[in-house]
C-alpha cells in the first residue's frame, strides 16, 4: 500500500536556493570563503560553526548541480513520503552526522591513530552530500524498490541499488567518503524509526 502526503516544497526550495546563493558568493572569493565556511577537522575548535556551515558550500559548478538535483528528487520525494518535519530532521541531523565522521576520522588521523587514507585534517570538507545521503538512505529503508533511472545505465533500477552505486562511488578521489558514509548510516537509521511509526509504506 502507498501513502503520499499533498507536498509543500517551500522549505526544500529555501534550501536549494541557499545552496545557490553562498555558491555564487564562493565564485567571487573561493579560496577565502571555502576556508571560513569549509570543515577543516585540524580548525574546528577554532571555527566551530563550519560543523554546519560546510553543507552549504560548494567548490564547483559540477558538484553544485549534481548535489542541488539530487537533493530536489530525493527531497521532494521524501516530503511527499513523510512531511516537512522529517525532511528537515533527516537533512540536518544527517549532514551533522556526516560531517562528525569526517571531523572524528580526520582527528584521528592527526594524532597518529590512524593512517592517512581515512582522513585529511588539513583540507576543509564541502557540499550537502552527508544531508543529500541521509535522505536516500532513509528512503531506501522506506521505499527500497521504488524504480529510478541513472545515466548511462538504459534500465530502471531499484532505489537500493541506486543508493549502492552512488555510495562506491564515493571512495573516487577528491570525495569526501566519510562524510557520506556518517549520513547514509544516520539516514538508516532514520528510515528504519519513520517506517516503523507508520508515517509511511513500503512499496
Amino acid at each position: 500500500m502507498r501513502t503520499y502526503r499533498s507536498a509543500n516544497l517551500n522549505v526544500l526550495w529555501f534550501l536549494i536556493a541557499l545552496n545557490v546563493l553562498i555558491f555564487v558568493i564562493t565564485l567571487l572569493r573561493p579560496e577565502d570563503v571555502i576556508n571560513f565556511l569549509g570543515l577543516t577537522p585540524a580548525l574546528l575548535s577554532q571555527q566551530p560553526w563550519t560543523i554546519i556551515s560546510s553543507m552549504f558550500v560548494h567548490g564547483g559548478l559540477w558538484h553544485i548541480i549534481v548535489n542541488m538535483i539530487s537533493l530536489y528528487f530525493l527531497g521532494s520525494f521524501f516530503i511527499r513520503a513523510a512531511g516537512e518535519r522529517s525532511f528537515l530532521a533527516v537533512f540536518f541531523l544527517g549532514g551533522l552526522a556526516g560531517n562528525i565522521l569526517y571531523f572524528v576520522l580526520g582527528y584521528l588521523v592527526l594524532r597518529g591513530l590512524l593512517p592517512p587514507p581515512f582522513g585529511d585534517p588539513f583540507t576543509p570538507g564541502i557540499g550537502a552530500s552527508g544531508a543529500i545521503f541521509a535522505l536516500a538512505g532513509a528512503l531506501a529503508v522506506m521505499v527500497p524498490r521504488v524504480p529510478v533511472l541513472i545515466i548511462p545505465i538504459p534500465v530502471p533500477v531499484p532505489l537500493w541499488v541506486a543508493i549502492l552505486i552512488f555510495f562506491f562511488l564515493s571512495f573516487l578521489p577528491g570525495i569526501a567518503w566519510q562524510a557520506h558514509l556518517g549520513g547514509l548510516f544516520l539516514g538508516l537509521i532514520a528510515g528504519l524509526i519513520l517506517k516503523r511509526r507508520r508515517q509511511i509504506y513500503s512499496l
